[in-house]
């Protein structure tokens, strides 16, 4: 079973987002809230964790793993940005937003799409997800959680421990700000284009 934690929604305890990241940095795997729906994360490096997202979720090999950022400064060593992909993504961020990109060669090989060599970048407008990225240092390697034939993530910590606890390490538990999953713009033409309509507004694009 996994460890089930409950964070405040806006000052989320430090010594607890500490323990968090540690296990994140040992290898495991958590849930967590953001802005849109409940995701999985795990350090970037880490194949394992990358394999039990897979699983869980059901991915192919074409999936665009997500790097979750604290801030745009973040995004650079990842993720190759063009001028229209940068004031795009400056405009909108921090949000409900993944944005498509060509990887850098900074980014494990295992974390791209093997064929595309992209990868999505995000930076949530949520205090816990940013409490753990932030003292992580780094961004975190995430996908949505969304269950195999749904087509919301989850939404609630308790549901997620009581069903999925067995498979993830460190269940968190925290209000979502949007139970749909952000919205998905791919950028690796310099031009947006939607290719997911979730929880940010496309009117704004």
């Amino acid at each position: 079973m996994s460890r089930y934690i409950e964070l405040h929604p806006v000052n989320p305890q430090a010594r607890l987002v500490t323990k968090i990241v540690d296990r994140l940095r040992n290898g495991e795997l958590i849930a967590y809230p953001t802005d849109s729906g409940y995701a999985l994360a795990c350090a970037p490096g880490n194949k394992e964790g990358l394999e039990r997202i897979r699983t869980i979720r059901q991915l192919d090999s074409k999936h665009n793993f997500t790097f979750v950022c604290a801030n745009f400064a973040q995004v650079g060593p990842l993720a190759i940005v063009g001028n229209n992909a940068f004031r795009l993504i400056k405009r909108l961020t921090p949000g409900p937003w993944t944005f498509i990109l060509k990887g850098t060669k900074e980014v494990p090989r295992m974390t791209l799409n093997p064929k595309k060599h992209t990868l999505g970048v995000r930076i949530p407008d949520h205090a816990i997800a940013q409490a753990l990225v932030k003292e992580f240092g780094a961004p975190i390697l995430s996908s949505t959680l969304i269950r195999p034939g749904w087509t919301t993530p989850e939404s609630n910590g308790w549901e997620i421990e009581e069903e999925l606890g067995h498979l993830i390490d460190v269940v968190i538990e925290g209000p979502v700000t949007s139970t749909e999953p952000t919205t998905v713009i791919d950028l690796t033409d310099d031009v947006p284009e939607v290719a997911r309509e979730g929880a940010g507004d496309i009117s704004l694009l």
